[in-house]
């Protein structure tokens, strides 16, 4: 455990700093562009199943499932293994929402900007090293299963007397809520399809402070973030 601080800013990744909406866009159409409509069905199929199995995207995790049917002689066009290529060397700095980096930079004055996010253990840590994420946050990254789950891990790696959280997802701003209470504010950049769905903002509470982009907190009164506020 490292010595206590006194603000820690807890970002997301997908569709917080990064238009992970557009990276999807952009495989779907080299999908269907390279290898055709039904090998991409396959790939999209697999890629939900695993999905709602893991609790997280994995698009490496879904190519080695697809392998494995085209092994078994379930008909897969073996050319799809190239989309790894296409993954690995994707320009994910290109698709930082605009001024995310700036934001960090901004942060960065009044505590400890941490990246925290959900994923793979190999695609989520080279998408955020690729993005700038990475050393934005000289870093300071965190990527875990479920994230909600970790709030103890996250106390233990950063421990501080009030943390912010920046994410898309209401599910997962709330939940981290629920445990951290008042020692927790949450910001929901309205950005993105989970945080553009009506039935799925409607399930959860709001959040402490909700925004339109991400680059609205240049403009933000940061420090009302951590300060108590008089009743």
């Amino acid at each position: 455990m490292t010595a206590p601080q006194d603000v820690v800013f807890l970002l997301d990744v997908d569709n917080t700093l990064l238009d992970n909406d557009r990276v999807i866009t952009d495989l779907r159409g080299h999908l269907e562009r390279q290898f055709g409509s039904a090998s991409a069905a396959r790939y999209w199929a697999l890629f939900k199943g695993l999905r709602s199995e893991l609790g997280y995207a994995d698009y490496l995790g879904a190519l080695q499932r697809y392998r494995l049917d085209a092994e078994l002689g379930q008909g897969s066009d073996l050319r799809l293994l190239q989309m790894s290529e296409f993954l690995i060397d994707y320009p994910f700095a290109d698709r930082l929402y605009p001024r995310a980096l700036e934001v960090i930079e901004r942060l960065s004055s009044f505590g400890t900007p941490v990246i925290l996010s959900d994923g793979d253990v190999v695609f989520q840590p080279h998408k955020v090293r690729r993005s700038g994420l990475w050393d934005a946050v000289s870093g300071r990254v965190m990527i875990y299963i479920h994230k909600e789950k970790m709030v103890g891990a996250v106390q233990r790696h950063h421990p501080a007397r009030h943390y912010v959280m920046v994410d898309d997802k209401l599910r997962i701003l709330a939940a981290m809520k629920q445990v951290m209470q008042e020692r927790m504010t949450t910001v929901f950049p309205r950005q993105g399809h989970y945080a553009l769905d009506p039935a799925v903002v409607a399930a959860y509470p709001a959040a402490d402070l909700s925004i339109e982009r991400i680059g609205d907190l240049l403009d933000a009164d940061i420090r009302s973030l951590f300060t108590p506020q008089d009743k």
